[in-house]
């Protein structure tokens, strides 16, 4: 444990809930004698309380923000191993000079692992100001770097990224799926949305017939990506409702001292510092310690 890392995670502003505890418990796996930080995904989602899917979508928040980029290690055996994960403490000064865990490639090249999806090898946008404070706070909703509107060439690029996502056996039309994926993101619909209910239907149609199969192009026109968008909306709503009233529970634990707080472990008790539910004063009054 890092006790700068966790003053820096929670001293960060503007984040998620969600996003907040997962960056607060990736501190609390730094080791600030190696700068090292490798829990395994499963142990971080286990730690943070939430799925898989959904701590891969507040890790993608924090890389994004420039906070956390994660680097892809191997096993030993040629195969894949937890992630490195880099912590930003220095966000404020640009990239770290000594760059901790997996090497990257000279030209950035991206790679699968374990932690469900492509993970950039190149050292994100860093945070401006000296403050630690996420741009867009008062939005409080998916923070991401302030970009200038996507050229046509550009939407292009993530159309074609999403349609390669769908069942190779079931692509047909290549020119009207990119159409209409075009079409679903000017209408507001985020990219890594739509690339994630692809993914959901190919899991689901997994095992299919030819006679059950949908064709890609019907799939696109006829819009059956928008029920998975609207269910990963909902997830998202559970979870962070989820999130809010187990911290809401463990805070009245701790206000009330009761016999409860022997369950709550240092690693929630920094989280629930961090998001202001309860003081340092109760928490020694209610007998833990940070």
């Amino acid at each position: 444990m890092s006790g700068m890392a966790l003053i820096w995670a929670a001293n960060v502003k503007g984040l998620k809930p969600a996003a907040k505890i997962v960056l607060i418990q990736l501190a609390d796996f730094h080791n600030k004698e190696t700068g090292q930080c490798n829990p395994s995904a499963q142990r971080l989602a286990d730690e943070c309380e939430m799925g898989r899917a959904t701590l891969f979508r507040h890790m993608t928040i924090l890389e994004e923000c420039g906070l956390v980029t994660r680097h892809a290690r191997g096993d030993g055996d040629g195969g894949r191993g937890s992630n490195q994960y880099e912590l930003h403490l220095d966000i404020t000064l640009g990239p770290s000079a000594r760059p901790k865990g997996g090497a990257s490639g000279p030209s950035g090249v991206e790679s699968q692992n374990e932690t469900g999806g492509n993970v950039s090898k190149k050292r994100g946008k860093s945070l401006k100001g000296e403050t630690g404070v996420v741009s867009n706070r008062d939005r409080n909703l998916t923070i991401e770097p302030k970009k200038e509107p996507p050229s046509r060439r550009r939407e292009k690029g993530e159309a074609e990224k999403i349609l390669a996502t769908y069942p190779p056996d079931r692509l047909r039309g290549d020119a009207v799926c990119l159409a209409q994926i075009e079409d679903a993101m000017k209408e507001g619909i985020r990219p890594e949305d739509l690339l994630e209910a692809v993914q959901a239907y190919a899991t689901d149609s997994a095992g299919f017939t030819r006679s059950k199969v949908c064709f890609s192009d019907n799939w696109f026109q006829s819009r059956r990506w928008q029920a998975y968008v609207e269910k990963q909306a909902e997830d998202r709503e559970k979870s962070a409702a989820l999130a809010t009233d187990h911290h809401a529970r463990l805070a009245c634990w701790i206000s009330d001292r009761s016999p409860m707080c022997k369950h709550i472990t240092p690693t929630q008790v920094t989280a629930l510092l961090a998001s202001q539910l309860v003081t340092e004063a109760q928490i020694q009054a209610a007998g833990l310690r940070t």
